[in-house]
């Protein structure tokens, strides 16, 4: 076995890797970044070494360091867990050759399987059928054209060295090709160092789902069932399950079939994702294989009872598959919840900041991987992911109200994030329904919003937690203006009724309650339907609040944003405003202000680096044509101009980091 290894890579997947290591009584030797400095998996390390500056091509993608603090710190093998030089061959090629062992496929496979067209090509040739495309590399503008209308809109145009959405661009008519092509070639080389772009077939709602598979140096090769992972934004997966709910037992097991024939194909050996399109005839296509553990592979961990990470380095040690086929048991249900720094609310851009409250959900089927704690700093310089929630029951329903429950109890604050965005998918009724697609976002949300109402049982609850904070708050002010009455602690009258309009956006909640706050029991009546409610003891800031409402227990996050409440819950956020019934009826009568404000700036919309400035003082711009090219968490986005008119000046020069509000332009109109 081996008994030292380093982790060539940072956040969540570092942290993972350092469990495992931990349980096995493996040395773990992190390496870091000046940028990460005091993150989570510098902390829990046996021992920690400083590769460079922020700058992942300084740090996390520099080969020569990272291997020669492997060596220098006495290992024998090096982890490179997802992302970075995970799907590099010639870094795998250069820790071999150092004398280490490398957790993961052989160099040949890495390289083969890496790129897609080489991976279609071997595809082909095992008799798997693969989605209709041009298999070559494409030169230039002009030959896209011509492909393109050989092959038929709508066309996806992809990277061949790429992955994770990047390099990527769906056309749906000709007078996209030009500037699909153009992106596609220039997010290739900056992510992959390789501007190669094929052309195939898109297919309309196709489902995405993979196959993960194991192989030892023997020959022998298993498959650990399947994942779904079909709701994505911007090619970016946002939710996983397994097993899929879509998958026949006949189409499981030709697709079974097809990925570990690719597998033994390929002469692949440690952990590795064969991932295909299935269409809505039930058909399936090879997409790619990914060469390295998967950002889900925790919902295979959850159904298997297995360690993937254990496996690969008993793998990568040259010990056989501790089991046949014949033993892998598949047993419930997972799913699986991406938590990432970006704000729904404008449109998924990155943020950044520190994270100021942070704690995470508990129970015996939930778990988290998660890179983070409070008093993390989330910088510009990395992949957005912060962590990830597992849930797992006994069919899909018990996984799905798991992590749902999950979630509601998690409290990250200091940096904007999706938790209640992914909350809001596990709750739409077509997710409910197993009703999936890679389009699925586009079809029922718009942006960040769901294009149906939210529940609105779920809308109560979350106006009870708002009335009852307000409530008690109300007392304990009451309260303090009678110190000659009141008693240690919060004085809490035997009976308590009250009556309180709730508002929340367009919605109006009568709610009346009545209490016994002695012992914490209460009646509730929203818009006349009754509740009857258990309240913890009561603080007076309380971020959250669990409540026992008609006998089951419901977790909801609060921020006081006064004289507003902020509450959260399976994917509910509103500003609630609780007013008695005169101050409601008083609303009406109090004076609005339409003011309309005339934008003569260009502000910073997301933290991150200037890479190009599109325009000169002096030119003449439109609204919404783009002005400045910013990058972020590794993605490239362009900053649109808000107003048709001239540009007075530019404030910024490129290579210059900016922060959300910093003026980028100012404009005269």
């Amino acid at each position: 076995m081996i008994d030292k290894i380093l982790i060539a890579n940072r956040g969540e997947i570092a942290v993972r890797i350092l469990r495992t290591c931990r349980r096995l009584n493996i040395a773990a030797v992190a390496v870091y970044s000046e940028a990460d400095r005091h993150s989570l998996h510098v902390q829990l390390a046996d021992r920690a070494i400083c590769i460079g500056p922020a700058s992942a091509r300084e740090s996390y993608l520099n080969q020569d360091k990272i291997i020669e603090a492997a060596l220098n710190a006495g290992c024998s093998a090096i982890h490179p867990g997802y992302g970075f030089l995970s799907e590099n061959a010639e870094f795998a090629r250069r820790v071999l050759s150092a004398g280490l062992i490398f957790i993961g496929p052989p160099p040949a496979a890495i390289s083969l399987m890496g790129d897609k067209l080489s991976a279609k090509e071997l595809s082909i040739s095992a008799g798997i059928p693969v989605i209709p495309g041009h298999m070559e590399a494409v030169a230039n503008e002009e030959d896209a054209f011509t492909i393109a209308e050989t092959i038929g809109y709508p066309l996806l145009f992809k990277a061949a060295a790429g992955g994770g959405g990047k390099g990527m661009r769906i056309v749906r008519q000709a007078g996209e090709v030009e500037t699909a092509f153009a992106v596609c070639r220039q997010e290739a080389r900056k992510a992959f160092g390789d501007g190669r772009i094929f052309i195939e077939r898109y297919i309309e709602r196709p489902r995405h789902i993979e196959v993960q598979i194991l192989a030892d140096a023997e020959g022998n090769i298993v498959h650990l069932g399947e994942r779904e992972c079909s709701i994505q934004r911007r090619h970016q997966k946002i939710l996983e399950e397994s097993p899929s709910p879509a998958l026949t037992p006949e189409s499981r097991s030709a697709m079974y079939q097809a990925a570990c024939s690719l597998a033994s194909k390929a002469g692949y050996v440690n952990a590795g994702t064969v991932e295909f399109i299935y269409d809505t005839n039930g058909s399936f296509y090879f997409l790619e294989m990914n060469t390295r553990l998967q950002v889900e592979h925790p919902v295979t961990e959850a159904v298997t009872g297995l360690d993937l990470v254990e496996l690969q380095i008993r793998i990568a040690s040259g010990e056989p598959l501790p089991f046949s086929q014949d033993e892998v048991q598949i047993k419930g249900w997972a799913m699986e919840a991406r938590i990432c720094a970006e704000d729904p609310e404008r449109n998924f851009l990155p943020a950044t900041g520190m994270i100021t409250r942070y704690a995470e959900p508990r129970g015996p089927s939930t778990r988290v991987d998660s890179g983070i704690q409070t008093g993390s700093r989330v910088g510009i310089y990395y992949d957005s992911l912060l962590s990830k929630v597992i849930a797992h029951g006994t069919t899909r329903e018990e996984a799905r109200v798991s992590l749902i429950e999950a979630l509601n109890g998690y409290h990250i604050e200091g940096v904007v994030n999706t938790l209640d965005f992914t909350t809001s998918v596990l709750c739409q009724p077509a997710f409910e329904r197993a009703e999936l697609s890679t389009r699925f976002l586009e079809e029922h949300f718009d942006g960040a919003r769901q294009k149906t109402p939210p529940d609105p049982e779920h809308l109560s609850l979350t106006a009870i937690a708002a009335a009852i904070i307000y409530h008690v708050r109300n007392i304990a002010l009451r309260e303090s203006a009678r110190p000659a009455l009141r008693a240690p602690g919060l004085s809490r009258p035997e009976q308590a009724s009250a009556r309180y309009k709730v508002r929340a956006e367009d919605d109006v909640f009568d709610v009346r309650l009545w209490g016994a706050m002695k012992d914490s029991l209460w009646k509730f009546q929203v818009n006349g339907r009754t509740y009857e409610v258990e309240t913890p003891p009561f603080e007076l800031y309380r971020r959250r609040l669990k409540l026992k409402i008609n006998g089951r227990t419901h977790r909801f996050r609060i921020i006081v944003e006064s004289p507003y409440l902020r509450v959260s819950f399976s994917g509910i956020t509103r500003l609630f405003d609780v007013m008695t019934p005169r101050e409601y009826f008083l609303m009406h009568y109090m004076p609005r202000r339409d003011e309309k404000c005339v934008q003569n700036t260009l502000t910073c919309p997301m933290p991150g680096m200037v890479v190009n400035i599109l325009v000169s003082a002096g030119e003449r711009v439109f609204l919404g044509q783009n002005m400045i090219v910013l990058e972020s968490m590794k993605m490239e986005s362009g900053v649109a101009s808000p107003v048709d008119g001239i540009v007075s000046d530019i404030c910024v020069n490129t290579g210059q980091t900016v922060e959300v509000g910093d003026v980028l332009m100012n404009f005269k109109t």
